[in-house]
Order: C-alpha cells, then sequence, then structure tokens
C-alpha cells in the first residue's frame, strides 16, 4: 500500500494493524543500539594479537633505532607515518602522527586557528566576530560539535548523489571573507555514505575563497572501509590542489579507530609544510610526543599498507552481510510505499534514511520506546535542527545479523506508523 494514495478508512485499518504489531515488540522488553557506528566485538576480535607484538626491549625499536617506550618524535614514527601517507595517497614527510583520535586532531586544529594566524596579515579566528564554517546536510555530529562550541555560525549545504552541492560553495566561499572552512567526509560520507565525484573534489580543489585562511577540513575517516566488491574510489584532494595552487588548502585526517580498536588505534594528519609549521607550534608545547608504543605495534601488525587492505577484507566479510540486512528490509517494506528514501552505500559505517517529513523525531521515539535505540533525529544537522526532521542515520555494524534483523523490522513498522498519523 502507498499510504500517499490510500484512502483515509484504509489508512486507519492499516493503523490498527500496526498498532498490534508494535505493542507485540514492545512486550519483548528488547534492548537493541544502532545510536553510534561502533564496530562490534567480532570485528574488535580482529585486532588482538597486535597487543602480543612488542615484548622485549628490543622489540620497542623503531626502524632507525629510536626507542619507542621514551619521549621524542614529536609527529610520529616513521612506519607508522609511512602507512597512513599510503592510506592518504601523501608523502610520509607531511604526515604528522598523534594520539588514538582524529577527532581530537580536528579540534585542536580548529583551535590553533582561532588562536593563532598561519599568515602575519589575517586574523586569529578568534578575532573574527561574525566566523562562518560550511556544513554539508546530512553530516557528520560531532564535526558540527567542534565548530560550535567555537562559536562559528555554520552555514548548511545540502548533499547531491555525488557531494556537496558546490554551486553553493563555491559562490559562498568567493563572496565571504567570515566564512574559514568546510567540513567534509569524502568517501562513504557519514551518513550518507555516497563518495564525492571526480567533479567535486577538482571543484574543491579550484576555489577561489574570498578567506586567505580558507581551509577545507578533509575527514578520510573510511577511505579504506569497502564492504561492495566495486568499492568507490575518491580522487586525491591533496594532488589536485597543488595542481590548482590552492596547497595549503586541505588539511586530511585519518585513522585506525574503526580499523583495530575504537579507543586504542592510531591517529594522524596530513598537512602542507606552511600548515604543519603553524600546527606544530601548538603540539610543541602540548606534548612531548605521543604513544611511540601503540605506533609501532600498528605498523608491525601490519607490516604494511598490502597487509592493511587484507585486514580490511575482514572486517567487510563482518560488515557487509549486516548492510545488507538493511538495505533488504528497507526494500521489503517501502519499495512500492514512497515514504521513505534511503541510501545503499559500498562501504563506510552507516545508511541514511529520510522518512516521511516531520516524522523523523516521532519515529526515533518510537523505536526508544520498543527498545531499539537510534541516533537522536536532526542529529545530521547542525545544533540537531534538521528543518524537515526527516534525516535518520542508522548504524549497522554493532548489532549481529539477527538483532539488526529484528531492529529493522521495529524501525520500519515506527516509520509506518509515523507516517500514517502524519498523513491522517
Amino acid at each position: 500500500m502507498n499510504y500517499k494514495y490510500a484512502s483515509k478508512e484504509a489508512l486507519i485499518t492499516e493503523r490498527e494493524s500496526l498498532v498490534k504489531e508494535y505493542e507485540q515488540y514492545k512486550a519483548k522488553g528488547l534492548s537493541l543500539n544502532m545510536a553510534r557506528g561502533k564496530p562490534s566485538p567480532e570485528q574488535l576480535d580482529l585486532s588482538m594479537s597486535l597487543l602480543d607484538s612488542l615484548n622485549s626491549a628490543d622489540a620497542c625499536k623503531s626502524e632507525n633505532g629510536t626507542d619507542c617506550r621514551n619521549y621524542g618524535e614529536l609527529d610520529g614514527i616513521f612506519e607508522c607515518k609511512m602507512l597512513f601517507a599510503d592510506i592518504m595517497g601523501v608523502n610520509p614527510d607531511s604526515v604528522f602522527v598523534g594520539g588514538n583520535s582524529s577527532l581530537n586532531m580536528m579540534f585542536d586544529t580548529i583551535s590553533a586557528f582561532m588562536t593563532g594566524a598561519v599568515y602575519d596579515d589575517v586574523e586569529p579566528w578568534f578575532n573574527v566576530p561574525d566566523r562562518k564554517f560550511i556544513c554539508p546536510v546530512p553530516g557528520y555530529d560531532r564535526h558540527f560539535g567542534v565548530t560550535g562550541y567555537y562559536g562559528f555560525e555554520m552555514i548548511t549545504v545540502p548533499m547531491n548523489s555525488d557531494g556537496p552541492d558546490m554551486d553553493i560553495i563555491e559562490k559562498l566561499v568567493s563572496e565571504d571573507s567570515s566564512i574559514k572552512g568546510v567540513w567534509c567526509v569524502p568517501k562513504y560520507s557519514n551518513p550518507t555514505g555516497i563518495t564525492y565525484s571526480d567533479e567535486v573534489v577538482k571543484r574543491f580543489a579550484n576555489l577561489k575563497p574570498a578567506a586567505k585562511d580558507f581551509r577545507i577540513m578533509w575527514d578520510n575517516a573510511y577511505a579504506i572501509h569497502d564492504i561492495s566488491d566495486t568499492p568507490d574510489t575518491l580522487l586525491n584532494i591533496v594532488d589536485e590542489c597543488e595542481k590548482s595552487g590552492n596547497a595549503d588548502m586541505p588539511i586530511v585526517f585519518s585513522s585506525t579507530s574503526k580499523i583495530t580498536f575504537s579507543g586504542a588505534g592510531v591517529a594522524a594528519m596530513y598537512a602542507s609544510k606552511l600548515n604543519m609549521d603553524f600546527l606544530k607550534k601548538r603540539y610543541t608545547y602540548a606534548t612531548i610526543g605521543y604513544d611511540k608504543i601503540n605506533m609501532l605495534r600498528h605498523a608491525k601488525f601490519f607490516g604494511n599498507y598490502e597487509g592493511l587492505k587484507k585486514h580490511m577484507e575482514k572486517h567487510k566479510a563482518l560488515l557487509a552481510p549486516k548492510f545488507s540486512t538493511v538495505i533488504n528490509k528497507l526494500n521489503e517494506n517501502f519499495k512500492d510505499n514512497d515514504i521513505a528514501a534511503w541510501t545503499n552505500p559500498n562501504g563506510g559505517y552507516f545508511v541514511s534514511v529520510d522518512v516521511y517529513p516531520s516524522t523523523a523525531k516521532k519515529v526515533v521515539e518510537l523505536c526508544k520506546q520498543a527498545g531499539v535505540v537510534l541516533t537522536g533525529a536532526g542529529a545530521t544537522f547542525p545544533n540537531s535542527n534538521d528543518p524537515e526532521d526527516k534525516n535518520i542515520r542508522i548504524a549497522p555494524s554493532f548489532p549481529s545479523v539477527e538483532e539488526l534483523s529484528l531492529a529493522m523490522d521495529i524501525f520500519c513498522v515506527c516509520v509506518k506508523l509515523a507516517s500514517i498519523e502524519k498523513i491522517l
């Protein structure tokens, strides 16, 4: 039944049936959580032998003889730089390897630009009272949280099937010097799962911002997180920016948070020499060096980039059936009922679902009452303000396939119930 074209009587009858089904789910007393893109225990188990890779003093020395138990090497050990250079497609000399959190590195980067000036003829961002940041939506809630924390006005730009609307972005940044940057998750974007097209990447690289210190925060969190045999490919933003004379514009971030251990991985960033020298001034005072033991463990565990890719095949084997479960359930329930639309990504950690307008909050609340916890409605927009109240982020990774199947059954019932009530 297509609810948009059904009679009132048919909708009332359908609602009665759905309410009965929903009450049966509630009576089960379930506790299923799909609120965040957490790796499952089985995924974490894949990296347990990493902890056994260093068991002597000699084993704790890096290739150049650095004792990783001691101070030093502010920007990380070389073998770990090499690993991230391969992930990001950049020169290892331009890589800074930090702690366990790329989000922390992004926060510190914004903080550095807030308190210092990368050029002599610009002001620190703190001194720009009407500072703004571009936020493609739907997007990553924690990105928005960082710029919200620092008092930026966050300008939303819609995501298309090939990336953010570049017509809007080009116009905005060329006309307003108070716009200081843009958030990007360019491959398997959070939450839509789309990958920026070559054209979009080239248009980013060729931006002509009014602000000399405009920066592209390129969070390539899912660079190697494929779940399909036909994975997406992403053009290298660093190469394209160098071609266009905008080498200082991108700052690229990556981590092993969803590759090894989410709470004990390794994070890294790429920046041009100008940006890196600027950022290192901050890090020089913030730390004597990050956890080189953890860096070395990761480098030894993977061996090289080929070893890393083989490891990701194991993740793919665990994740692909879960994404298939989500997509199959959505197809079964909404293929002929256009009250919902969704993405079908080739990788990453999320599926984005647009439900009937003005019902997302209701759907999330109904799911919660039935024992299924989802990311809060609106979280994929700055200040949790989805103007159409329709986007919901599904995170399939943590539950088992059986739990996920049941959670999606409940989700679909809730979407139908909320839609019928809104239409009526």
